[in-house]
């Protein structure tokens, strides 16, 4: 029995870093949430990320990439994997041609977010899959924005894989740091063999094992688990993945409310005096409406961002003056929280590269909470009321 676990000839446990009853009743409920074949528990957010382009590109190859992501991406892409050998070509925007023109002989992967963090953009998703399917490359999602399928599944529209920080609307509360990674189970390595030779040829840690051969549609989903996640160890501990699981049971209700409250806030904001632009994709006059409309059909998502008139000084202060809002740089939490990201989450980018990132001096990002949308207002009128009341 042991000697077929570890061969892989049975699945099951075999040791915590590799699968656990708890983590494993977690993935599968995720696989369903997102219309996939299976799903591999991590760490965090960005060791999911990690171990799916790690699978898919070695030393040599690329993947292309919008350059509208999240700063702890970007910087991910950007330095760590080029010490790895793996380089990213960034695309200014999310337009298919673009992302085709990048696309050669050694590019791995297409990457996108479902909601570009923190610009809000929203692919065409089937276009840009139908570019990376016509050149052989599967297309990676980060469904994080995406709340656990709630308001996206890629998979529907031609995503291979799909990546989360857990930590966020899967979890909910801001207490549990956690990733997953899910596989659609419809990429065809075979048919790209010469692209993706590590899904077809021998293993030299399982004595030849060809995962292919072996395990056909679930290929990627356990290789990430038997030679990424068992050699990386970033594993999902079991108290966490019972953390998430309890945010599971929640996730629907949270959601909807993240985003009603979202777009009341939207449309609050954007009649008042004291702000000069928002930005939420469920707003009519934001580029990626129509496309999220299409896209996006439980709601535009639970993220905004603002300008206050007068600057990045002017919004700090009004940061400063919320009593119920609290300055965090998490999103996806039950609390409405806010944070300033060009000082915070892509502080570590250079000035030209938060520009293209959407980042821009005095934008305010907000995660709405689901407080009631009457207190979460009450929190902005009294902070903008004490920060005329200084004459700023």
């Amino acid at each position: 029995m042991q000697q077929r676990l570890f061969g892989l000839k049975e699945f099951g446990n075999i040791y915590s870093r590799i699968m656990n009853p708890t983590v494993d009743v977690f993935e599968k409920r995720i696989a369903a949430l997102e219309g996939g074949i299976a799903a591999v528990a991590a760490s965090s957010g960005q060791a999911a990320q990690f171990m799916a382009i790690s699978a898919l590109a070695h030393a040599g190859d690329n993947i292309v990439s919008t350059s509208n992501l999240y700063g702890g991406t970007y910087n991910q892409f950007k330095v760590l994997f080029p010490r790895l050998g793996i380089t990213t070509k960034f695309v200014q925007g999310d337009n298919s041609a673009d992302i085709a023109a990048a696309i050669d002989e050694r590019t791995k992967a297409v990457y996108v977010e479902t909601i570009g963090n923190p610009r809000y953009n929203v692919p065409d998703f089937e276009a840009i899959a139908k570019v990376a399917h016509d050149n052989g490359v599967p297309l990676v999602v980060d469904n994080t924005f995406g709340a656990g399928g709630y308001f996206c599944r890629p998979i529907e529209h031609g995503a291979d894989i799909v990546v989360h920080s857990a930590t966020k609307w899967i979890g909910g509360h801001g207490t549990t740091i956690g990733g997953v990674v899910v596989d659609s189970g419809k990429f065809d390595w075979g048919k790209h063999a010469a692209r993706f030779p590590q899904f077809v040829e021998p293993s030299e840690g399982y004595h030849g094992l060809k995962f292919w051969e072996t395990f056909g549609s679930l290929a990627f989903a356990i290789r990430v688990r038997v030679e990424i996640l068992r050699d990386l160890g970033s594993a999902l501990n079991p108290f966490a993945a019972q953390q998430l699981l309890l945010g599971l049971e929640t996730l629907s209700l949270r959601a909807e409310r993240h985003a009603d409250n979202a777009l009341a806030l939207a449309n609050w904001l954007r009649n008042n005096e004291n702000v000069g632009w928002v930005s939420y994709p469920g707003l009519e006059d934001h580029p990626s409406h129509g496309i999220a409309r299409r896209y996006l059909k439980r709601g535009f998502g639970g993220v905004l961002s603002f300008g206050v008139k007068g600057g990045a000084a002017a919004g700090s202060q009004v940061v400063d003056g919320f009593k119920l809002i609290s300055n965090l740089a998490n999103v996806g939490d039950s609390k409405t929280l806010a944070i300033h990201p060009w000082s915070t989450t892509h502080e570590q980018l250079a000035e030209q590269e938060r520009l293209d990132s959407g980042v821009t001096e005095d934008a305010i990002r907000i995660s709405v909470g689901t407080e009631h949308i009457d207190d979460i207002i009450a929190d902005f009128t009294q902070s903008f009321k004490a920060f005329n009341a200084t004459g700023a």
